[in-house]
């Protein structure tokens, strides 16, 4: 065995492919605030994994995506859990790299002679975004269907170039099996690809240029000698990356992989909804969570400057972030001394927070998955009142309206409306709709009409 080992290694060379790690030397105090960009890195390397093996079992056809996706969720061995970790892998990418990013600009690591890192950061994570869209609509359920057409409708309507947009990514006016085949292709080939291209390039720069050492407050970065005292600094100081600094990667990754066979086992992948029909028009398609923030920013904002949000927001933010290292390249990395950029990361932080909270209590968004009244009536409740209760759910009303402690909040609470509302004024608000809701004149017959009010009409009693 230790011939044929001297062997492989003698002509495949695979000790001189570990040899860089044995050998480059990385600052001494690089301790656990350096361990989320591997962890990223792990990620990804899990979602090969887990996304190769739903491969096998996955149709990228529209007419059995939906049911491919049944069978792995509910009949492949392990499918549901695969997917599941899938799912959360994605999420463990997205979350670690955001963390990765906030760590790297608050150390200032970005600046001379790490600029292309940064760059090639915001690249991978700009990336890693597109990638995680073009996964939700693979699920090719309502909610991922609707999702993708939600999200080609809005960039429909950016300036000049926006139709454009919109029709690469739907392959036509409509939405179909041709959608459905560019973002499988887009998903499984194209941006994999660039993914594994940016982070070879990533990774080279790392041995490079070497890990940026922990700031120090009054040591500030002189492109002029930086190079040559990281060198002595190293020379002096530095430890080899393996096994000095790699177990403490191993070990967080060891973590977060624990983390998501957890989640994975326990909450699974997101459930898949009914098979995609473009007719359903009250489809509430919701993005996952690290979108929600962006659902919220757009449904809150005026609806006339929405366009040139969509456009200029993401121009502008993603020129900032490749122009930051040009604009302060040298200077001082201490966050102690940079206090407006650890203002900057909390302002921008809370607010992706607080949008992401809003996003997902969706007030202006119907619940429709509120659970139908069933325990709301009052005293020797009247067969009228009970098909009132009856239609209250099957029309729709639940999912807008609260009664209770049940139903949705994009509407008026109806617990109690008959304090506020008389009979007439019911009847002309179901009857004429009114602002984000249907007229019902035309759905409901006398009796239906009738039956609904009175149950509103009553005091209404658990």
């Amino acid at each position: 065995m230790k011939n044929i080992l001297k062997w492989m290694d003698d002509r495949g060379g695979f000790s001189e492919l570990l040899k860089p790690l044995t050998t480059h030397l990385v600052p001494p105090d690089a301790t656990w605030n350096y361990v989320w960009g591997s962890a990223t890195l792990f990620c990804l390397v899990l979602q090969v994994v887990t996304g190769i093996s739903l491969g096998f079992l996955y149709q990228p056809s529209a007419d059995v995506a939906y049911e491919s996706l049944q069978y792995i969720e509910n009949d492949a061995f392990l499918g549901s859990f695969i997917r599941g970790l899938h799912n959360w892998g994605a999420s463990g990418m997205v979350f670690l790299m955001g963390i990765h990013m906030v760590r790297v600009y608050l150390n200032a690591a970005y600046k001379y002679p790490r600029e292309m890192s940064w760059i090639t950061g915001v690249i991978l994570m700009a990336i890693t975004i597109i990638m995680a869209f073009t996964g939700q609509l693979l699920r090719w359920d309502n909610n991922g269907v609707w999702s993708a057409v939600v999200a080609a409708e809005q960039m429909g309507r950016i300036p000049f170039i926006g139709k454009s947009i919109s029709y690469f990514l739907l392959g036509g006016d409509t939405i179909g099996g041709e959608t459905l085949n560019r973002f499988f292709s887009m998903h499984v080939f194209l941006f994999p690809a660039l993914i594994f291209l940016m982070v070879t390039y990533h990774l080279y720069l790392v041995f490079r240029n070497g890990i940026s050492e922990p700031p120090k407050a009054g040591r500030p970065v002189n492109p002029k000698t930086y190079r040559k005292w990281y060198e002595e600094m190293l020379q002096k100081k530095g430890v080899p990356f393996f096994p000095d600094a790699l177990w403490r990667d191993a070990i967080f990754s060891a973590l977060v992989l624990v983390v998501l066979l957890v989640l994975a086992f326990f909450v699974g992948a997101p459930a898949l909804t009914t098979a995609p029909d473009m007719t359903n028009v009250n489809v509430d398609p919701k993005p996952d969570w690290y979108f929600t923030w962006i659902f919220a920013l757009f449904a809150l904002m005026p609806r006339e400057i929405e366009s040139y949000v969509m456009f200029f927001g993401p121009v502008i933010g993603i020129g900032l972030l490749f122009a930051l290292p040009f604009l302060s390249n040298k200077g001082e990395r201490s966050p102690l001394k940079r206090p407006w950029a650890v203002a900057g990361t909390l302002f921008i932080v809370l607010s992706i927070s607080s949008l992401w909270y809003i996003g997902s209590i969706a007030p202006w968004s119907p619940r429709f998955d509120a659970e139908p009244l069933t325990k709301y009536t009052v005293p020797k409740a009247s067969s009228q009142v009970e098909r009132g209760i009856q239609l209250f759910n099957d029309e729709g009303c639940i999912y807008c309206h609260q009664i209770g402690e049940q139903g949705g909040i994009r509407g008026p609470n109806l617990t109690n409306v008959q304090n506020r509302l008389n009979k007439d004024q019911l009847i002309i608000r179901i009857v004429n709709g009114a602002e984000n809701m249907p007229a019902y004149g035309g759905s409901l017959t006398k009796e239906e009409l009738a039956d609904i009010v009175e149950f509103l009409l009553q005091n209404q009693k658990k």
